[in-house]
């Protein structure tokens, strides 16, 4: 609920062995040649102890222009299965263009009754926000079914495969704070710095654009934020085009640090020396403010994804590459 102009932290109901779990076409339609990874992204669910089920939209061959349907027949499923008490927590299947077109059409009721987890990045994290603008319903950006838990996740070396797991299970059922995310070395230090506050992210579009509805994030809600964002697709100067939208609504000098994502498939910064480099586009738009940089961290579309549970607060210490949850994601 919001209360004072800020939004109460609203934590879904931790999953326990033998819960429900349904996959969703959130976005965009499965086509015939995932779904194998599809299958797979089942098969990772039931490993965790959960029952896995399709919600009827995610069907091969169900495609309206570039989407699994139109957006209000998207947005009728996904309300009936906030509203079904049998179903625990909802997983994407894939991300794509469809959210803004039922953002109006969610049963927000149905989230304050029974919030549940909803699990996806893309442009899934534009319901992360929403539902967290709108209730302080906790967004868990991780991955997506069938190409996160079903196709990244399966290319991955078995280790990392089996840390992932294991985390994003400690997540869902755990109701103590996960602690610092497991580092690797591509995380690098853009700004030395510490800050604590709730995490706020997404997709850098989709935070950009959406403050230009309704639905917008209050500027205050990001006072003390840690933000963390990833691009897809596009060009460099896009992303630095969305960062100066956020300069100007003044979100960038609200935050207390920041967390970035490897770009994928973004023109401009592909290769081994991109110019101007994510970095140097980053460091150029922030200026002189006095905010610490964490870069080159594994979530979004670059690969298999750590978890950033929209909502909960965090500790970054860029200079030592440390993000730590610390808050649990559920109760």
């Amino acid at each position: 609920m919001i209360t004072d102009g800020s939004p109460t932290v609203l934590r879904p109901r931790a999953l326990a062995r033998g819960d429900l779990v349904v996959i969703a076409s959130l976005s965009g339609p499965l086509h015939a040649q995932y779904e194998p990874d599809l299958r797979e992204a089942e098969a990772v669910l039931e490993r965790m102890g959960f029952r896995v089920r399709r919600a009827p939209l995610l069907r091969v061959g169900l495609q309206h222009w570039w989407s699994a349907a139109p957006p209000a027949e998207i947005a009728a499923e996904l309300n009936g299965l906030l509203r079904d008490p049998e179903v625990r927590a909802i997983v994407a299947h894939d991300g794509g263009q469809t959210a803004f077109g039922y953002l109006d059409l969610l049963d927000v009721d149905a989230v304050l009754r029974d919030p549940k987890p909803i699990l996806g990045y893309s442009d899934v994290s534009l319901l992360h926000l929403v539902l967290h603008q709108r209730t302080g319903l906790v967004g868990f950006h991780a991955d997506l079914a069938t190409p996160g838990l079903g196709g990244a996740w399966r290319r991955s070396p078995p280790g990392r495969r089996t840390e992932l797991e294991d985390l994003y299970l400690r997540l869902l059922t755990g109701t103590e704070a996960i602690g610092a995310l497991p580092t690797t070395p591509s995380w690098e230090c853009w700004r030395p710095g510490r800050a604590e506050g709730p995490l706020l992210g997404g997709v850098v579009n989709r935070i950009a654009l959406v403050q230009a509805t309704r639905y917008a994030l209050p500027v205050d809600h990001f006072t003390g934020a840690v933000l963390f964002w990833e691009e897809m697709g596009g060009h460099a100067s896009h992303v630095w085009s969305y960062l100066h939208v956020l300069r100007h609504a003044g979100i960038l000098d609200r935050i207390g640090g920041m967390v970035v994502g490897v770009p994928h498939l973004v023109d401009g910064l592909e290769g081994p020396d991109p110019s101007p480099s994510l970095r140097e586009i980053v460091l150029d738009v922030l200026g002189d403010r006095d905010v610490p940089v964490l870069g080159g961290v594994e979530f979004g579309h670059a690969g298999p994804n750590l978890p950033m549970p929209v909502g909960i607060r965090v500790a970054l210490d860029a200079g030592d590459r440390e993000l730590s949850l610390l808050e649990p994601a559920v109760r």
